[in-house]
């Protein structure tokens, strides 16, 4: 700074024009700011702060005195003498000023003859304009001060909190009476103005994923209230000033740790966006976390953003515990609207089981409460007495408003401790608005306040216990987050030990369980699947089993999706929501259907386990679950499912498989087509005793034939040469009619949605399946799946069969041409 001023005293001395001081001090400021990142790696936190607002005062400083000696030159008077103070406002004001925040500047004059004031202070903006400083000025007479403050509370805010800077001390005297006026002036008005506007901000800039650190809760907005209030009414300087009675040192220090971190990351957000940024913007994040030397990326990145999170919650806590010390005195009717027990309760059970009773209806906590709870004597750990306390809170009503008030107490994850390692985490996800704490506790509260009036009837057949049930799944479901682990197990195994620790029934438990493993399935398959398919509803209610619990997962998704904080839960995903939660009740009465589906489901879980499976492409894996047949999952192994896939995955046209060893099996896996009633003709002297036909993907289709005898070796390239011959087209063949009487035939067009089902129960003959395979070639009757079994001289074969149009339109036909034999004869 010395080699700026000798610079500016030679321009001075050479008599240079003022734009060429300015140009020089903005070379100086140019260079300084390219030195803030090493600067701030040094010293990030409010020292940092408070060197570049003295660096400010330097060049303001020198402005000024560049200014007096071009006006007065040789006879410049003595500051003292010159009617013009210069006083530093807002965060500028209290040493806190940001790097690119705006340089709020007052100057306050008297007009005096001869002094030509108002020519001095052009000469002094001008100047630090034409330097490049973002100068947010305010110019003022001394007398007006006390009427400029009562047009704006901004404006009063703004002088109560000024600094002197240069000028004249005897005029800055003045300013200070003038200052003492307006702090007397209309206090209560004041304050009430204050609230209603942080009410405002809150309301505006609420605590989300991308937090507002100026004027979001917790924000510096709040700490500058306490600091605007302890000026106003105690006329203190700083807020460690204030009474301990008011401020105790020991919140002080923790108050003061939250502020001084956020002081960092408002300077690294600066630097990051190159510009004035007070919304910690995901995009911002990265290049945040890396100034500050959280450097493992992305969890590094998570442990940021965590710790900004509880930094807030610290600063806004506090701020509210002081304001209202402060304030309730005076207007205590501002404090009526929030609920504070009778008694100080010293111990931490006798709060909770007064805020249990007090919950029989929603409230908001006295700040006095959260500074009770804080200050309250409890054990380390969770004990029986408060788990017995915490299972009355989860009985209550209203629930939410216990729990809240232990988050902002900051107790929620010492009382909890499942909810330990979700405090302040984010959900970086593009989805969620809130950190996982406040998404859980929003969650809760839309259960015990739902607006569906069907949703809300649902919730109030459920028994007592239920409810009870319900509302700790709302508050754990997420709680596995933030784990390697899926977060849906870790949380349903959270949920079982501290259920236990409540002393919930097996009953509960295990449906509590079941609904956070599969907490988001009705959401996910609401909006990305299609829920008027059969087998998608099918699939969707087997996991739940019974009314009761597709009552309870459509209870907790409504909660869920309203607790996102966004506006997720619409008219449309309510219709979706409705319609999946309508369809799956009605496919309860599809008992033996919907036994199969779970057995799918718990095979397809089985699968996603294994290792192999996961090794597998993405692509190949998302073709496997997509597989309609639930027979191909319940009759093979995962081992021959994740075969059969790649085999599938592998074959361009056709290919196959024989095996001879005990008896004759072909397996076929084809895209072209299969002439199969070719095939089954050229080896009519075998008995087929089961045949499996499957869909798999990409238009591959799988057959399995088992004979009930082997061939000779010399046969089998015979045996191949006709698998060949099927790929390839051939005249229609004619073949010989079955005898199968009409009572033998079953067909269900009604079987589902997607499928008509044929059951065929008759006498083995020879060609039968060959004639019948033949018939549904013809009419183009598509076999979706089949299984064929011989026993005995006995056939039982079902067959599924996909409903386009082609069965169900020319089921008389086809009955006729299975039975005209029969039906001749009779």
């Amino acid at each position: 700074m010395s080699d700026l001023n000798s610079r500016v005293e030679e321009l001075l001395y050479e008599n240079a024009p003022d734009f060429k001081i300015a140009q020089v001090i903005k070379k100086d400021l140019k260079e300084y700011f390219a030195t803030l990142p090493d600067l701030f790696a040094e010293s990030g936190g409010k020292d940092f702060l408070v060197r570049h607002t003295r660096k400010m005062d330097t060049i303001i400083r020198l402005a000024y005195r560049v200014a007096v000696r071009e006006m007065f030159g040789t006879y410049t008077p003595l500051k003292n003498h010159i009617p013009l103070a210069l006083a530093a406002l807002g965060s500028y004001g209290r040493e806190q000023l940001c790097l690119y925040s705006d340089i709020d500047l007052m100057l306050v004059y008297e007009e005096t003859p001869g002094y030509q004031t108002r020519e001095l202070i052009e000469k002094i903006l001008y100047l630090l304009w034409d330097s490049g400083l973002k100068l947010g000025h305010r110019v003022h007479e001394l007398s007006e001060l006390p009427e400029v403050a009562r047009e704006d509370i901004t404006i009063k805010s703004a002088i109560l909190e000024s600094r002197f800077i240069e000028g004249s001390k005897f005029l800055w005297t003045g300013v200070e009476n003038r200052i003492k006026e307006i702090r007397l002036e209309d206090p209560e008005g004041f304050i009430r103005a204050k609230l209603e506007e942080r009410r405002a901000l809150h309301r505006r800039y609420g605590l989300t994923m991308e937090p507002n650190l100026k004027e979001g809760i917790g924000g510096f907005r709040d700490a500058n209230m306490v600091y605007w209030m302890g000026k106003l009414l105690y006329n203190v300087p700083r807020i460690r000033d204030l009474d301990e009675s008011i401020v105790a040192p020991r919140d002080y220090r923790e108050f003061r740790i939250a502020l001084e971190f956020l002081f960092r990351v408002r300077t690294a957000l600066h630097i990051a966006a190159g510009k004035k940024a007070d919304q910690l913007r995901l995009d911002l994040l990265p290049e945040v976390a890396r100034l500050l030397k959280y450097h493992d990326s992305y969890r590094g990145q998570l442990r940021l953003a965590k710790k900004v999170t509880g930094s807030l919650k610290t600063v806004h806590l506090y701020s509210r515990i002081w304001l209202e010390a402060l304030l309730a005195p005076r207007l205590p009717e501002l404090y009526t609207i929030y609920y504070l027990p009778p008694k100080n309760y010293r111990r931490l059970h006798q709060l909770l089981d007064d805020l249990s009773r007090a919950a029989a209806e929603p409230f908001l906590p006295h700040p006095r409460l959260l500074s009770m709870l804080i200050h309250s004597q409890h054990p380390e750990r969770p004990d029986e007495t408060l788990y017995r306390s915490l299972r009355k809170i989860f009985a209550a009503p209203s629930a939410h408003s216990v729990l809240h008030t232990l988050a902002e107490a900051r107790l929620l994850g010492a009382l909890i401790p499942p909810m330990k390692k979700v405090i302040d985490l984010p959900q970086f996800d593009g989805y969620h608005r809130y950190a996982v704490d406040r998404h859980s506790l929003e969650t809760l509260r839309h259960m015990e306040s739902i607006g569906i009036e069907e949703i809300r009837e649902l919730f109030d057949a459920l028994s007592p216990e239920e409810q009870q049930m319900l509302k700790i799944v709302a508050l754990l479901h997420d709680a596995g987050k933030g784990r390697k682990r899926d977060h849906h197990q870790v949380g349903a195994s959270l949920f079982r030990i501290f259920a236990r620790k409540l002393e919930l029934g097996p009953e509960l438990i295990a449906q509590g369980e079941r609904l956070i493993l599969h907490h988001t399935l009705m959401s996910v398959t609401a909006q990305r699947e299609d829920i008027y398919s059969e087998k998608v509803v099918m699939r969707f209610s087997s996991r739940f089993g019974s009314k009761k619990m597709l009552d309870m997962i459509y209870i907790l998704t409504y909660a869920d999706m309203k607790g996102v904080g966004t506006d997720v839960f619409n008219t449309y995903t309510a219709r979706l929501l409705h319609t999946l939660y309508k369809e799956a009740v009605a496919s309860l009465r599809h008992e033996t259907r919907l036994d199969e589906t779970a057995r799918r489901v718990a095979a397809v879980d089985r699968l996603k386990r294994s290792r192999a499976f996961n090794s597998l492409p993405r692509t190949l894996q998302r073709k496997i679950l997509a597989i309609d047949s639930d027979a191909f999952f319940i009759r093979h192994s995962t081992k021959r499912i994740i075969a059969l896939a790649e085999a599938a995955y592998k074959t361009e046209e056709f290919s196959y498989h024989i095996g001879n060893d005990n008896f004759l099996t072909v397996e076929v896996i084809r895209r072209k087509d299969f002439n199969l009633s070719y095939f089954l003709y050229r080896l009519s002297r075998l008995q087929v005793v089961s045949m499996e036909i499957i869909k798999l993907f990409d238009g591959m289709k799988y057959f399995k034939i088992d004979f009930n005898d082997r061939l000779d070796a010399s046969e089998l390239p015979m045996l191949e040469e006709i698998l060949e011959a099927s790929f390839r087209p051939h005249p229609e063949l004619e073949l010989r009619r079955p005898e199968i009487h009409p009572d033998e035939l079953e067909v269900d067009c009604d079987h589902s949605r997607e499928y008509a089902e044929m059951k065929l129960r008759t006498t083995d003959q020879p060609g039968l399946l060959a004639y019948l395979i033949a018939l549904y070639d013809r009419l183009e009757v598509d076999i979706a799946s089949a299984k064929i079994h011989t026993l005995k001289g006995k056939v039982n074969d079902l067959f599924l069969i996909e409903k386009n149009g082609n069965f169900c339109h020319n089921i008389d036909l086809i009955i006729q041409k299975l039975t005209e034999n029969t039906c001749a004869e009779s």
